[in-house]
């Protein structure tokens, strides 16, 4: 399907008055929802977060030294770049909100930090008070099974805390495995600043030490902490679907399992694997290979997810066959904001499609009979906006104005 431009493709329905008041739908008229609890309660989520930031900033500072958190922070934001490219790459289908993935990042980067950071600081009291400090069987337990356990649970914890305060944008897998991927990106930035700061520490600068570090940690896994935690995100997500609030705390047990053994099974390595090259290049590779493959099959679904309950709206008149056809497949949403950048409608129209990708998602829960945490009320509120997007792109200008 091809548009010249000015012309308005045949998937786009975009008259004077909308589709649903053309065919005789009824528009939902819906008061605005005051979510005062949920507002109150990140406004104290972001307070906390900041004060845990600083005392962890502090900490840095303290051990490191200005100079060398300074570079660390240099080196760590490489890996960091890279995921959060990926990250955006998963969710591009549903975006998630921001300032929730704000939230997301900084608990990774500031609360699971302080949790582990105090666990370490309790085993290391624990060890230096009964004389077993810097021994071998203690590195491997605070490596190999302290570190996946706590810093699991700490991470998990807020992707937890999400489903249970934004369950409205917490709509499946996928929605799990991105905030799961964002807190752990969150934790392993920071985890990376006390590493390469240690290691230009030990180096006096940036030396082979350093050059090392930056391999282990930047080039061959910036996705570890990711893979890890998003085991605990992909069962969450599907509590989402499932489950009540109360429920999700079963799901979150059983995903920490692969969470936590994962991460031993990466930080034992150096233990038992005779060739840790090989050992990655056989069995991490391969891993990360399968998560990618599962991420591919999980986006898929929810294209056909979208065009499944479009379909129902399509039916009813909300949208038109060819509308449901352009927002159901990724080569069809770049064809229309394509045309929309052409005719300078591209914001209410990336709108449009972000609405009826939420409706569709919403349809999901009511369908799965999950209408008792709101879904009736968005999916008015959706169907409501939908049709205010509908009048945005038949006002604009279709061309700049000098």
């Amino acid at each position: 399907m091809t548009f010249s431009p000015g012309s308005t493709p045949e998937g786009v329905a975009i008259n004077a008055d909308p589709v649903v008041e053309r065919v005789g739908q009824p528009v939902v008229r819906t008061r605005p929802r005051q979510n005062v609890g949920v507002i109150v309660l990140a406004v104290l989520g972001f307070i906390v977060l900041s004060v845990i930031l600083v005392i962890v900033i502090l900490y840095l500072f303290a051990v490191l030294g200005p100079t060398a958190l300074l570079y660390a922070s240099l080196l760590a934001s490489f890996p960091l770049a890279i995921v959060l490219l990926g990250i955006r790459w998963i969710d591009r289908w549903e975006p998630e909100p921001r300032p929730v993935l704000l939230f997301a990042f900084l608990w990774g980067a500031a609360a699971a930090v302080f949790i582990a950071l105090v666990f370490s600081g309790l085993t290391q009291a624990f060890e230096a008070r009964n004389g077993i400090g810097n021994s071998a069987g203690a590195m491997f337990f605070e490596s190999a099974i302290q570190a996946p356990v706590i810093e699991e649970s700490a991470k998990g914890i807020g992707i937890l805390i999400l489903l249970w305060v934004m369950r409205s944008h917490f709509d499946g897998p996928i929605d799990g495995i991105v905030y799961g991927a964002t807190i752990a990106i969150g934790f392993a930035f920071t985890e990376n600043l006390q590493y390469f700061g240690l290691a230009i520490i030990d180096d006096k600068g940036l030396g082979a030490g350093v050059g090392e570090t930056f391999l282990l940690r930047a080039v061959l896994s910036p996705f570890a902490h990711v893979m890890f935690t998003s085991a605990t995100g992909l069962l969450l997500g599907i509590a989402a679907t499932r489950t009540s609030r109360f429920g999700a705390i079963g799901y979150f047990l059983i995903g920490l399992v692969p969470a936590v053994l994962l991460h031993a099974f990466w930080n034992s390595a150096s233990y038992w694997a005779t060739n840790w090259f090989v050992y990655y290049l056989f069995i991490q590779v391969p891993l990360f290979g399968l998560a990618i493959t599962g991420v591919v099959l999980l986006r898929r679904h929810e294209q056909q997810l979208t065009r499944r309950r479009l379909n129902e709206y399509a039916a009813a008149g909300w949208f038109t066959p060819s509308e449901v056809a352009l927002l159901s497949t990724a080569a069809g949403r770049r064809q229309g904001i394509a045309w929309a950048a052409r005719n300078n409608v591209k914001r209410p129209y990336k709108a449009f499609v972000l609405d009826a990708t939420r409706l569709a998602f919403t349809r999901e829960k009511l369908v799965n009979g999950k209408d008792r945490i709101g879904a009736s009320r968005t999916e008015a509120e959706l169907l409501e906006a939908i049709v205010a997007d509908r009048a945005a792109i038949a006002a604009l200008p279709r061309s700049p104005r000098g």
